[in-house]
């Protein structure tokens, strides 16, 4: 990214650099061990970044550990040079990335910091595992490590199922259902790297910059149990000309990864929205214009894409690329009234289902009568309308409940009223992962018969109801019909 962007409040959404409270202990190059080791005792930092002082770049990092290590046991000299025992180009984010990146890029790395620099490669900070607390909770480091010590597809097949048994353990307990998906997320765009780097060993790769990117539920960060593949690669060619043949380069790889996460259970798009599609292997250029047309005529097909498209991050290759993607689309995306008109017009065009008299309707599924699909007729409200008011307001999150916090003062909401909107999302989503682990027809995940809840879930089921009533009655008034 190559700015902040100011609306972000939320946890895995915040930018990294409103984490970075204090400055970090920076060195230069000849300092001593003796003296980098006094500074880190006057100070409260357990690591110091070694600069180039003319040129306020990082060269390096050293930790205290790192430091006592040479000196106790590779018989290091306190008058030796620090950067004689640095780690050289240590991991690195921009430092307006958000913090889910840094969560999971320290996992997969293993490494306990990370540097945060400016556009121009400066330096802006340091973060470390203690400011980004909540990857590694629910006993989550050894999944981590199996994921990671992962050599063949049959490893990652275990490590995913281990995670799904995790994930369940941790929902039968108690775990809130943001956190959850957070946490299944996070590991999820682990199983993702560590496939698409065993893959892509066996590809010989155009060498240009490109990166695998995520769209629906796992651009949201709302993976739950029951979750199909929604993703696609961008490249970025070095002349237009070439477009064509790096796609066709790439195809046969992405094909494979998309095979791959299938083995571990992230079953194919029924829609084909996947990287191994040539409609979803495109240049930069190609998903900028894909976008720009679908802004400028939206018709019902642009609009269908746009409730998964539009919910894109990277996961794994260049970001760079994507993040600009999403600077352009949030800062166009406002000035097409007709779109956001359009998107809220199918926002609207399924009610709740609820009768007049407060009743629970139904929409006469001949094979599963009597139940109300939560995702369609639930969830689906509050997504909708959090990323219509996402693309109104300029917001770079993706994620559900972090869009409806970002925009809640632009909507004149009261903070009481957004947390009633979050916890009622939230609810109806507890009601769908709590049948997805009941059920194995994929066409029954979703599906919950009020008549099987006790009376009081019945209620809490009635009440988020209205307020995804009350939201499609602000959206009815903000964009009227």
């Amino acid at each position: 990214m190559t700015e902040t962007h100011p609306h972000e409040t939320g946890s895995d959404y915040t930018p990294l650099r409103s984490l970075a409270h204090r400055q970090p202990l920076m060195v230069t190059p000849a300092t001593t061990l003796r003296e980098t080791l006094y500074r880190i005792s006057q100070s409260q930092h357990d690591a110091a970044i070694i600069i180039d002082a003319a040129t306020d770049l990082p060269l390096g990092l050293v930790t205290l550990r790192d430091m006592l290590h040479v000196i106790s046991f590779e018989d290091g000299d306190l008058d030796d040079p620090v950067a004689a025992h640095m780690l050289g180009a240590p991991p690195n984010l921009a430092a307006d990335a958000p913090v889910h990146r840094a969560k999971v890029m320290m996992a997969k790395k293993g490494v306990a910091h990370l540097l945060l620099t400016e556009p121009d490669g400066r330096l802006f900070g340091l973060v470390t595992q203690a400011d980004l607390l909540g990857l590694r909770a629910g006993g989550a480091e050894s999944l981590i490590a199996a994921i990671g010590a992962a050599r063949d597809l049959d490893a990652m097949v275990l490590a995913a199922d281990q995670v799904r048994r995790r994930g369940a353990e941790l929902f039968a307990t108690g775990m809130g259902v943001e956190a959850l998906c957070q946490w299944m997320s996070g590991l999820n765009d682990l199983i993702g790297m560590r496939v698409i780097e065993l893959i892509e060993d066996e590809f010989e790769l155009p060498p240009v910059p490109w990166c695998w990117i995520v769209f629906g539920s796992e651009g949201r960060l709302e993976q739950t149990f029951a979750t199909d593949q929604d993703n696609g690669l961008l490249f970025v060619p070095p002349e237009p000309e070439s477009t064509d043949a790096i796609r066709d380069a790439f195809l046969p790889f992405a094909q494979s990864v998309n095979e791959a996460l299938h083995r571990c259970g992230f079953e194919r798009c029924r829609g084909n929205i996947m990287a191994g599609n040539p409609e979803c292997c495109l240049s930069a250029d190609e998903w900028r214009q894909r976008f720009a047309n679908w802004l400028w005529v939206p018709d019902p097909q642009a609009l269908l894409h746009s409730t998964i498209f539009f919910d894109f991050r990277p996961l794994y290759g260049s970001s760079e690329p994507v993040d600009q993607l999403r600077d352009w689309l949030i800062a166009e995306a406002p000035g097409h009234d007709r779109f956001l008109h359009a998107l809220a017009e199918q926002t609207l065009s399924v009610a709740p289902p609820l009768g007049w008299a407060g009743q629970f309707t139904f929409d006469r599924n001949r094979d599963f009568p009597h139940t109300i699909d939560l995702k369609l007729q639930g969830a689906r409200y509050f997504m909708d309308a959090a990323r219509l008011w996402a693309l109104k307001w300029g917001v770079w999150a993706t994620n559900t409940a972090e869009r409806l916090r970002a925009t809640g003062s632009g909507r004149g909401r009261l903070g009481e009223d957004t947390a009633a909107e979050i916890e009622s999302f939230h609810l109806i989503q507890r009601f769908r992962i709590h049948q997805q682990l009941q059920t194995r027809d994929p066409d029954a995940v979703n599906r919950v018969d009020p008549d099987d809840l006790n009376e009081l879930h019945r209620l809490m089921l009635k009440e988020a109801l209205k307020q995804a009533r009350k939201l499609q009655s602000r959206l009815r008034q903000e964009f009227p019909l």
